[in-house]
């Protein structure tokens, strides 16, 4: 079993990622506050490339859910929180040996860092021969932490480390200090007489006396005279010494680059989780899609908007999940109904859904099955640019032929309220046009509109609606649901608005 990486089961995939850039769509579906949020606690781990590289592959996908589904088991997670602890306190040693001035203070912080990598590294391996495992992912990585441990390489490095810790550990000597001097000299097993001296005027205590100690800071750095006595110790101990300057030039590349990568690429899944259980204490729901690659019969259930989750429940508000699903020919949610009913999100969270299964990650929602897409493109408003020298009109145009050219049978699509700039008529026309092409392209499509004829437009079209109070139209359920688009409630709602429905006109009017 040969182990390359615990995130990328081909290498060609991780390649990919180290020069991986946000994709078009991120702001659009708000996916890239989604990212922000999940990798914000980790941001020494540069994470966010790894969420910029979807999976093409439905094997790729399940190894990653192999190696989630290992991490929920709570033994193995706490193992790899342990691990990636120690790792980070080896890189804060090495960290401020680099800041150090004195060179055995240096090599000293070098020795601590090591030795936290080693005590990392057999830990581990202790821990992952007591867990169950079941993803290839951490079957092929136990598999090559222990041939690593076992080879001469690192057996000799851990030998030499905890040789050298003790050598150190023995050096004893004394510092006497006279006038303006003081003079450095091995320890000639001096006896300790604190015991004597304190247990000989135990007898003058008179009650709970002022505690006159000091407590000196420590820190890192050393002053002139400590370096200095350092610097006599050790021409004290030459051989000691000796071996730590050598152990420490011998030793600068001594991190695994495979483990390196390991501790770097399993914050991912440690990070996404983590974010994920801070949402299922709220009362939601994460999944494990099933993915297809040939069949477009797609549903969610009980889904959700990822970055609208997170501030709702910071601000303490309800969270209202949506089911869809497209069967048979169906290939295009059509979303229709009054504004500010939740058809932006609704289309958000399809888009993130479909994302984030792409990732191999657990999605938003009780029950998922997701289309493997080759190209997920959106189209939402954008501001006018007076840069640009274009119209809104023209501007949409533009932008929808260059996302159409793109499309194949196998992209999903997000359309949000185009060509509210121009007349319902022009407006219908070109919406026909360009529902045509993705109904002759096949390929799976929201689309979010005003205009309701769209909703009806061929058999491959699902309509959708958001919903309202039915005793009270102008407040919002953000239950988008499967039903012909009608435009009543938005009617009603904006009626009572205006104050314009039947019974207000006669309070007006006084009859």
């Amino acid at each position: 079993m040969i182990f390359r990486s615990i995130l990328f089961d081909r290498a060609e995939d991780g390649t990919k990622a180290e020069t991986a850039e946000a994709p078009e769509f991120f702001v659009d579906l708000n996916l890239d506050q989604i990212v922000d949020a999940v990798t914000a606690a980790k941001q020494e781990y540069d994470l966010k490339p790894f969420f910029y590289v979807p999976l093409r592959d439905i094997d790729a996908i399940r190894y990653r859910h192999e190696i989630m589904q290992d991490l929920e088991n709570t033994p193995l997670y706490d193992h790899v929180k342990a691990f990636a602890q120690k790792m980070r306190a080896m890189r804060e040693h090495l960290a401020q040996s680099a800041k150090l001035y004195y060179k055995h203070q240096k090599e000293s912080w070098f020795l601590d860092a090591v030795e936290l990598y080693c005590d990392a590294i057999d830990r581990l391996i202790h821990d992952l021969s007591r867990t169950e495992l079941k993803s290839r992912g951490f079957l092929a990585f136990r598999e090559y932490l222990a041939q690593y441990a076992q080879s001469a390489l690192f057996a000799a490095l851990a030998a030499h480390t905890k040789r050298l810790k003790a050598d150190l550990a023995a050096v004893r000597y004394c510092v006497l200090i006279k006038g303006g001097g003081f003079t450095v000299c091995k320890s000639a097993a001096e006896i300790d007489y604190s015991a004597d001296v304190e247990r000989t005027f135990e007898k003058f205590k008179q009650g709970a006396a002022k505690d006159y100690k000091v407590n000196f800071p420590a820190y890192p750095e050393m002053n002139h005279i400590e370096a200095k006595v350092l610097e006599f110790v050790a021409r004290l101990y030459p051989e000691t010494f000796s071996d730590l300057d050598d152990y420490a030039a011998r030793n600068v590349d001594y991190v695994d680059r495979t483990i390196a990568v390991f501790d770097r690429e399993i914050q991912f899944y440690l990070a996404y989780l983590e974010h994920a259980a801070c949402l299922k204490r709220a009362g939601l729901q994460f999944c494990y899609p099933r993915i297809a690659d040939e069949g477009k019969e797609i549903h969610g259930y009980e889904a959700f908007d990822l970055g609208l989750a997170q501030k709702l429940i910071g601000e303490k508000s309800p969270i209202v999940c949506n089911d869809f699903h497209l069967k048979g020919r169906e290939r295009i949610l059509v979303v229709s109904g009054p504004n500010q009913g939740g058809k932006t999100t609704f289309a958000r969270t399809f888009g993130q859904l479909h994302y984030l299964a792409s990732l191999g990650c657990p999605v938003p929602g009780r029950e998922a099955q997701l289309f493997l897409f080759d190209r997920l493109l959106t189209h939402f408003e954008n501001k006018e640019s007076i840069e640009t020298l274009r119209g809104k009109l023209q501007d949409d145009l533009m932008r929808i032929h260059h996302m159409l050219n793109q499309a194949t049978s196998r992209s999903v699509v997000i359309m949000n309220e185009i060509f509210t700039s121009t007349t319902l008529q022009d407006a219908l026309f070109l919406s026909e046009r360009i529902m045509q092409r993705l109904v002759d392209l096949d390929s799976l499509c929201v689309w979010v509109t005003f205009i309701d004829e769209l909703a009806s437009f061929s058999e491959e079209v699902v309509s959708m609606t958001s919903t309202v109070v039915p005793e009270n139209p102008t407040l919002r359920t953000y239950k988008i649901v499967r039903r012909p688009a009608d435009g009543l409630a938005y009617a009603m709602s904006i009626a009572e608005k205006y104050r314009v429905i039947y019974d207000r006109l006669r309070e007006r009017l006084g009859s």
